[in-house]
């Protein structure tokens, strides 16, 4: 799907998805930046603050959850 990505990340409760969602979007951000001068022009942010969707899987095996990941990209 080429207007959204999926990470497949683990996170420690101390450190919370929301502290890893802020750095995901501003480390990316930059980069975009970086490669493509346009945006700098073109749009304010590249972010907004609720751009996101998170869920956990609780007990599910890595290995589930990586094929389940994979295969959104055949829908």
């Amino acid at each position: 799907m080429p207007d959204h990505v999926h990470l497949l990340v683990e996170v420690g409760p101390r450190f919370g998805i929301h502290k890893l969602v802020k750095a995901v979007k501003g480390r990316s951000s930059r980069v975009l930046r970086q490669e493509f001068a346009s945006l700098r022009s073109k749009l304010p942010t590249l972010w907004t603050s609720s751009s996101c969707f998170v869920a956990t899987v609780g007990g599910a095996p890595l290995e589930v959850v990586r094929r389940y990941v994979e295969n959104q990209k055949n829908r």
